[in-house]
């Protein structure tokens, strides 16, 4: 490797490791790897532009681009630059997405990152709660977007220690441990609800797929420890936890038989009636991002609907969100925006076994555990969002944009570079 193509590498390796690892523990953390990424991609784009792209990539960045003309088209031109800030970010991620799948990282790197950004966000919640006297943890954002982004780099640490379990040596399963552990209890600390659904979504599918390539030994020792460490959680943290749900109970309660809106739940509940209601009205282009906070406001004021929802610029539920102001096309796009990084990185046997054979016998098994956990790695990230998004409108914040753009484009550089690594490990 040339001087020049390992100072590359080198920035590579430390954007995948800012991306995960300073993503909660830094005031606008997400934002310091995206920034740097972007940076490199520009400086590298004259040696990415001249190779071929793969259909992979056409087909994720195409997704890509469609949210960013929905987040455009929703907004306006009459907002002028104002409403360019959320597409703005979609399209900086493009060039990033070429230059990851010309040179991808290190995983190595993508999994340092993950393990620090783990540590840190439990740190910080810990130190919240217990040092500051917080009710929840809160870190440098809101209790929704840090609860569930701290669950999911807990998630991934615990993707990357069970299916590369022989690959690491007692050091890094202690840090890959930990940072599950720490990751889950910042959620838990935070007291976000909807982390909790999508661990509930994304858990069993994840569940599914390991059984189905790692050893069923594994597999068996894997769960039991799960199951014991995740008790000793709910345990730990029992008192909130049934504060939390007991409260759900209590204002579904309410809103059902008083209509009362005025709580969290409630709140939520009169959302999703409202947009699904208007949504129906208007079903194939939405009432857009403007006209949509007006007609709210109206409805209100003329008693249709309760005045908690004018408090709320959002749905408080991605599809319904998109469904009221960009209608079902707009519906149309977020799910490719889900199911297209979930095609691609949806482990099959032929595609892991292609790793495998690609390697010399000794490091076949190897490389193909170094695969799919990243593409369970994958897989978790967009599950969790889904699930994220059932109760909060998670690309309506900087931080669940960021997030999901570059650490996808991070996860797929990675398995791209694993899966076509020489055997001197050179991509």
């Amino acid at each position: 490797m040339t001087g020049h193509a390992l100072t590359v590498q080198r920035a590579l390796n430390a954007g995948a490791f800012m991306v995960p690892g300073l993503a909660l523990w830094l005031p606008s953390g997400y934002s310091w790897g995206a920034v740097w990424l972007l940076l490199l991609a520009l400086w590298t784009a004259p040696q990415w532009g001249r190779h071929p792209v793969r259909a992979n990539v056409w087909a994720l960045t195409a997704s890509v681009a469609v949210m960013a003309l929905l987040f455009i088209s929703e907004a306006g031109w009459a907002r002028g630059w104002a409403g360019m800030d959320r597409p703005a970010k979609y399209l900086a991620a493009l060039p990033c997405f070429f230059m990851l799948a010309w040179r991808g990282p290190d995983p190595q790197a993508v999994w340092h990152g993950v393990m620090a950004g783990a540590w840190g966000t439990g740190a910080i919640a810990l130190w919240q709660v217990l040092g500051q006297g917080l009710v929840r943890a809160t870190g440098y954002t809101n209790e929704i977007q840090y609860g569930n982004l701290s669950l999911l780099l807990g998630l991934l640490c615990l993707v990357a220690l069970a299916v590369r379990w022989r690959d690491w040596h007692a050091g890094w399963r202690a840090g890959l441990a930990g940072g599950a552990a720490l990751g889950f209890m910042a959620s838990a600390l935070s007291q976000s609800r909807g982390g909790w659904l999508a661990l509930a979504l994304a858990l069993p599918v994840l569940l599914a797929l390991a059984w189905r390539f790692l050893p069923r030994r594994l597999m068996a020792r894997g769960s039991a420890t799960l199951a014991l460490a995740l008790g000793a959680l709910v345990l730990a943290l029992h008192a909130p936890l049934q504060s939390r749900l007991a409260l759900v109970a209590q204002e579904v309660q309410l809103f059902e038989q008083q209509g009362e809106a005025n709580t969290s739940v409630g709140q939520r509940l009169a959302h999703w009636q409202l947009a699904w209601d208007m949504g129906r009205e208007k079903p194939l282009w939405g009432w857009g991002g403007a006209e949509y906070v007006r007609e709210k406001a109206d409805r209100a004021r003329r008693g249709e609907t309760s005045h908690a929802v004018t408090g709320y610029d959002h749905v408080h539920n991605e599809m319904l969100d998109i469904f009221v102001r960009r209608g079902l096309l707009g519906v149309l796009g977020l799910l490719a925006f889900y199911l297209v990084p979930l095609t691609v990185f949806w482990p099959t046997r032929a595609r892991l076994a292609a790793v495998a054979d690609a390697s010399p016998d000794a490091l076949g098994e190897s490389a193909r555990r170094s695969a799919l956990a990243l593409r369970l790695a994958g897989v978790s990230v967009v599950l969790a969002y889904m699930g994220f998004g059932l109760t909060q409108v998670f690309f309506a914040h900087n931080s669940g944009n960021l997030f999901y753009l570059f650490m996808l484009a991070l996860l797929y550089g990675a398995l791209h570079r694993s899966e076509t690594a020489r055997p001197d490990g050179r991509a």
